[in-house]
């Protein structure tokens, strides 16, 4: 009879306490689907005296996290602290060093260190496992790592955080602009103790470099992807969207072009009547396409305590099973330094501008689009307000810098008052 793989869980916050939770209710489930015990030898976390709902008496209590990895009674670390570095980075090499595998939620980790940390596993025959790390309880690594293994991965694109999502979604249904619902998003607990890591893109962009490198074969590089947050997008331009059809989200797409590797996470504009723009609230909804699979859309909750702790627990019935594997799909030595793509390939783009009460105004503005080699697809004037027109503009595909060329040379016009915004729009 196997023996039980015993647990080492580091981190008792919404997901430690979620994964403590569900081993204690569903052992005997676990063992039956894995054909071996698990069990929590010792856990580790700031505060012993808090109260996190889950009974811990019968777990050793270790206050530094490195000594819980070392601990011999422990078969497989697994890090639900956070942060790129630190204790959690220490303690995951402190594991690795003593040939354990290791389990983990930490994105942040994986996308600054995920290429070292894969080689140090991959070289003392140790694996590290990292479903939980992106979209919470969606399956998205292993399938990208085992039911698409036999795809050529054309694209990844998706929702990676909830609470972007919920933001702009919220400002569309209620008609508030941004800052009213950030206040809200922040009191409700919904952004990260850094808001900056939620609505600035980082963590969404962390998870994307990990699907890049689980999707193309190339090694994280999460410096290689253009990013932009969602504390520009206006009440007006969510409804100047959806009046053209379209809904703004915060959108991660990485694809390999003649270019090299092209990884964005910014806001874009999608068709209203897609997946993507009929995704509401916090939920994470990610979308991938191979050469043999088509297009598949996997949809679902990218955080809390149940979803976060389910995906925790499928990479430890992983272990369990004996379920082995390179980190990032294939060996880590094998994954290439993509060169990041220098521009983005061409696409539609969305136009706002205001411009000013003078004759041949919009003359002027086609003029300057014309020379920048930028042509109109659709056009949209709206009524005077303070001796400006509101204009929308969606053009034929583009390029970015023929964007902003155009966008630097409305200022000589004299008819254009304020900044235009500029947002690519994503064919999904």
């Amino acid at each position: 009879m196997s023996q039980p793989l015993r647990l080492g869980i580091a981190g008792l916050g919404t997901v430690g306490a979620g994964v403590v939770g569900i081993l204690r209710k569903r052992a005997a489930l676990i063992e039956a689907r894995t054909g071996r015990a698990v069990e929590i030898s010792a856990v580790s976390a700031r505060s012993k005296s808090k109260d996190r709902g889950v009974n811990l008496s019968s777990y050793a209590w270790e206050d530094d996290p490195v000594a819980l990895a070392k601990r011999d009674d422990v078969d497989v670390f697994v890090e639900l602290m956070g942060g790129e570095d630190g204790p959690a980075k220490d303690a995951t090499e402190a594991a690795l060093a003593l040939g354990k595998d290791v389990v983990t939620a930490n994105k942040a980790m994986l996308a600054m260190h995920g290429q070292v940390l894969a080689e140090t596993a991959e070289a003392l025959g140790c694996v590290i496992k990292y479903e939980a790390a992106v979209a919470g309880g969606i399956p998205v690594i292993k399938a990208l790592g085992e039911g698409l293994a036999g795809n050529e991965i054309t694209r990844v694109m998706g929702v990676m955080n909830g609470s972007c999502n919920y933001i702009l979604t919220r400002m569309e249904s209620a008609g508030l602009p941004y800052a009213d619902v950030f206040a809200e998003a922040d009191g409700l607990g919904y952004l990260e103790a850094d808001p900056q890591l939620d609505v600035g893109g980082i963590d969404a962009a962390h998870k994307l470099a990990i699907l890049s490198s689980l999707a193309f074969g190339t090694q994280v590089n999460f410096e290689g992807i253009e990013l932009e947050g969602i504390e520009r997008v206006s009440i007006e331009d969510i409804r100047a969207a959806a009046d053209m059809g379209y809904k703004i989200k915060l959108l991660g797409v990485a694809q390999i072009t003649g270019r090299g590797l092209e990884q964005r996470m910014q806001p874009c504009l999608v068709p209203d009547s897609s997946p993507l723009g009929q995704l509401q609230g916090g939920t994470n909804m990610i979308v991938l396409e191979g050469d043999a699979v088509g297009q598949i859309v996997l949809r679902g909750a990218g955080a809390g305590a149940g979803p976060t702790a389910s995906a925790v627990l499928s990479d430890i019935c992983d272990i369990a099973r004996g379920y082995r594997g390179a980190v990032f799909g294939q060996p880590a030595k094998t994954l290439e330094a993509a060169t990041p793509a220098l521009s983005q390939r061409p696409a539609a783009y969305y136009l706002r501008m205001a411009l000013k009460d003078k004759p041949g105004a919009l003359a002027k503005v086609a003029a300057v689009l014309g020379e920048a080699g930028v042509s109109i697809d659709r056009m949209r004037q709206y009524g005077h307000m303070n001796n400006c027109a509101p204009v929308l503009i969606v053009t034929h595909k583009t390029t970015r810098s023929d964007i902003d060329h155009a966008l630097a040379s409305f200022g000589a016009t004299s008819v254009v008052a304020g900044n235009p915004v500029a947002l690519r729009i994503e064919e999904v």
